[in-house]
């Protein structure tokens, strides 16, 4: 039986292993040429590589480090979003009353415009969650095929965004909305309107005005600071190098480490010929344990360096979304049965 550890090492070991093979190859062919051809002439120093090395060590580390940065980020913003669209849920049930009206509106209306206004935010954290996940041209990561083969697609990606909202909009705002360039600011503004025309007809104070309006500058907020994120990439002269310069390094490491070994062979030769003689094979796990290293942390940071793009490290914007629309709906009273269900993990994976 696999542990939660071991079934995620061999998920990375599975996710890298064209790579794997790739840098195989590369050391056998390098080990090969110098044991039979004897070419021990072709080797470069180890100071300049190990120069090399470390320069690589570092942008990948500082791509990885910014990448994270990105991502948590990415995460705060959407948690923000949680407690938001809550502290919304609330205000909205317990600040439309009667209280301040001049001519008081039955209750059946007060539960529909609540019902309304509620359903309204679902539908704009639908529009944000589809505007997140639209593919831009920097966003490549899902073209690889190890990415491609694990059928991880996000749930915005099979469904048209006017059939997700349909459901929690009416015709005429559905209609309205489908009209503008950004679907969710156009969704926060209906939101005010609604608000302001409640509160000339009293249902909500002056006061609870304001303090929902404050709501929508937060949602605003929010919105910004992610869209901000998902329309500026990671600088591409930063993640196009790092990619390079981990490439030159792999491809020239067999030239100084395999005849490091191949010395190393020939003092242990001395004494046990047959050992000494076929010692420069050895370095061929050396080699693939190395590059595999750098590799599989630079491209860690090329997955993480857009945190909505639906991979599986990305921030799961979907499954978040629906657990708030599940909270609000619940707390409308409505059945569980009517409510849709969290979207399913893939892979032990959230989306």
């Amino acid at each position: 039986m696999y542990t939660k550890k071991t079934y995620s090492t061999l998920q990375m070991a599975i996710w890298t292993r064209y790579e794997t093979l790739l840098f195989t190859i590369i050391i056998l062919a390098v080990v090969a040429a110098y044991y039979f051809l004897d070419l021990a002439w072709l080797k470069i120093p180890w100071t300049p590589l190990a120069l090399i090395g470390t320069a690589v060590a570092f942008v990948i580390g500082f791509q990885n480090n910014s990448a994270y940065g990105r991502i948590w980020e990415a995460r705060k913003i959407w948690g923000g979003i949680v407690n938001t669209s809550r502290t919304f849920g609330m205000f909205v049930q317990d600040m439309l009353t009667n209280e301040h009206t001049q001519k008081p509106v039955a209750d059946k209306v007060l539960q529909s415009e609540i019902k309304t206004l509620t359903y309204r935010h679902i539908a704009w954290m639908t529009a944000l969650r589809h505007a997140m996940r639209a593919l831009k041209p920097w966003e490549t990561t899902t073209n690889h095929r190890t990415n491609r083969e694990w059928d991880t697609k996000p749930p915005e990606l099979g469904v048209d965004l006017k059939d997700d909202l349909a459901p929690y909009l009416t015709s005429e705002d559905l209609a309205d909305i489908l009209k503008k360039d950004n679907k969710q600011t156009a969704l926060l503004y209906q939101q005010s309107h609604h608000l302001r025309k409640l509160k000339e007809q009293g249902v909500i104070w002056e006061f609870s005005f304001l303090e929902l309006e404050g709501v929508l500058q937060e949602l605003f907020t929010l919105q910004g600071k992610s869209e901000r994120i998902k329309n500026f990439p990671y600088p591409r002269h930063f993640a196009t190098l790092n990619h390079f310069f981990m490439w030159i390094f792999v491809l020239l490491l067999p030239l100084a480490l395999v005849p490091q070994f191949g010395e190393i062979g020939s003092e242990i030769a001395e004494k046990y010929p047959l050992i000494g003689n076929l010692f420069v094979w050895v370095c061929v796990p050396f080699y693939i344990i190395v590059a595999w290293i750098f590799h599989t942390m630079e491209r860690i940071g090329r997955t993480g360096e857009n945190p909505f793009e639906g991979t599986a490290n990305d921030v799961p914007i979907s499954t978040i979304a629906r657990g708030i629309e599940i909270d609000l709906r619940q707390n409308l009273g409505e059945d569980k049965d009517s409510i849709p269900k969290q979207f399913p993990m893939k892979h032990d994976t959230q989306f």
